[in-house]
């Protein structure tokens, strides 16, 4: 219920690229957001995602976040969790398009899952370079299995706690950093802080389910409002920090 109230109050407030008067932005929805080519690429991840959504295979799953809102079962499904607790088609493919569109060298994404996010990447930008964390052992092993049988390089995936392994990567910089783990306030601000300095005038962080409780809108309104964030767009589902010193400080609402 709280997530069909908010999208509402989203849809009274968005817009498209109309009235976008900065030029970063207006090109980045669309070129980017509203970009309608239909890749060669796509194909590739869609089959990586029906693979998955076939697989009957059954894996013990260790939640450190919130954990889903659909599955509370431990023992969970390939397909189950494929089709539940995956990036849909059309996350997959916008994720595809901005590392495209960004061409980042190295990419941060927190909680790997099945992999589906982390191929769009990849197949975006084949020469990036991706650090994937997950939590669940069982999940990180499946997965890192399924990028080395299908022979993707450049993608590193840890196991382990994000705060823990975060600390370790703290020297790094990064083009882009995908928050898509642990969707609670308190971790989610916590991640943001400790990434901060990893972060330089073009990076990109993507921060997923900004609308999932009243608890990660409310992280995101905090994120929002940092000093060193210029520009945000608010997608509902995804939201988009830039630290562009260029920029006037301002925050988007665009529908997608």
């Amino acid at each position: 219920m709280y997530q069909i109230t908010q999208y509402f109050k989203f849809l009274l407030k968005s817009t498209n690229e109309h009235g976008v008067h900065s030029p970063f932005v207006f090109d980045l929805i669309t070129k980017c957001f509203y970009d309608k080519k239909k890749y060669p690429d796509y194909n590739a991840l869609l089959n990586y995602t029906s693979t998955l959504l076939k697989n009957t295979e059954s894996i013990e799953v260790t939640d450190l976040g919130a954990g889903s809102q659909l599955m509370k079962q431990q023992n969970r499904s390939i397909a189950s969790m494929a089709k539940n607790a995956g990036s849909t088609n059309k996350r997959a493919k916008l994720l595809y398009r901005l590392t495209a569109y960004f061409k980042p060298e190295n990419i941060l994404e927190l909680g790997t899952s099945l992999g589906i996010a982390t191929t769009a990447m990849h197949l975006g930008h084949r020469q990036a370079k991706i650090t994937t964390i997950e939590g669940c052992p069982n999940i990180a092993n499946f997965t890192k299995q399924n990028f080395e049988q299908l022979g993707y390089k450049n993608i590193s995936v840890i196991t382990g706690d994000f705060n823990t392994e975060i600390k370790k990567l703290k020297l790094q910089t990064y083009d882009l950093i995908f928050f898509d783990g642990n969707h609670q306030k308190e971790a989610t601000l916590q991640y943001f802080e400790l990434l901060l300095d990893t972060a330089h005038n073009d990076s990109v962080f993507i921060f997923d389910d900004i609308y999932w409780s009243p608890g990660m809108t409310e992280a995101w309104n905090t994120i929002k409002k940092h000093p060193k964030v210029t520009v945000t767009i608010d997608t509902f589902f995804w939201g988009f920090v830039f630290f562009r010193k260029e920029q006037v400080r301002e925050d988007f609402v665009i529908r997608l």
